[in-house]
């Protein structure tokens, strides 16, 4: 098994992204319709921007909305991501994509760097990383999967 990579060394490109994210969540920050905002950097170097939009029975993640976008740009692939939320002060932070972004992302490339709060210090790290087995249905995938069975440790 490959061991989990992070690196803390972030370029000006990283911040570049994390500074969209967060003039985004400063103009359009409401505390139940809108409390995250993602910024994409597709392959050709291009910005994409998305908002969360709630409401009370449905939420859509920001980062899927960035996604969407790129995509409508006909973004061949996504370079990097971030997500920011308020902090308990109103200001906005890093905040780690939740599950079902991670295996939206996932979907659209394994490479894709994702800038993540690593206990208070930002650091980026490849999508496989962060979501090392998707799910997949088993036709899905090029394997075929043994059942699960018990080692003999007698012999």
């Amino acid at each position: 098994m490959e061991a989990k990579v992070i690196s803390f060394d972030l370029s000006v490109s990283d911040v570049e992204l994390y500074e969209a994210a967060r003039g985004l969540l400063l103009t359009a920050h409401h505390s139940e319709n809108h409390r995250v905002a993602a910024a994409m950097r597709g392959e050709s170097g291009a910005i994409y921007l998305g908002l969360h939009i709630g409401a009370k029975r449905i939420n859509v993640c920001a980062e899927s909305s960035a996604l969407a976008n790129a995509r409508m740009a006909q973004e061949a692939s996504i370079h990097s991501v971030v997500a920011v939320s308020m902090d308990g002060q109103g200001q906005p932070q890093v905040t780690n994509p939740c599950g079902l972004c991670r295996e939206l992302l996932r979907s659209y490339g394994t490479e894709t760097s994702v800038l993540v709060d690593a206990e208070g210090e930002v650091g980026k790290v490849r999508i496989k990383e962060l979501l090392p087995f998707p799910w997949m249905r088993a036709a899905e995938t090029e394997w075929d999967t043994l059942p699960p069975r018990v080692e003999d440790s007698t012999t």
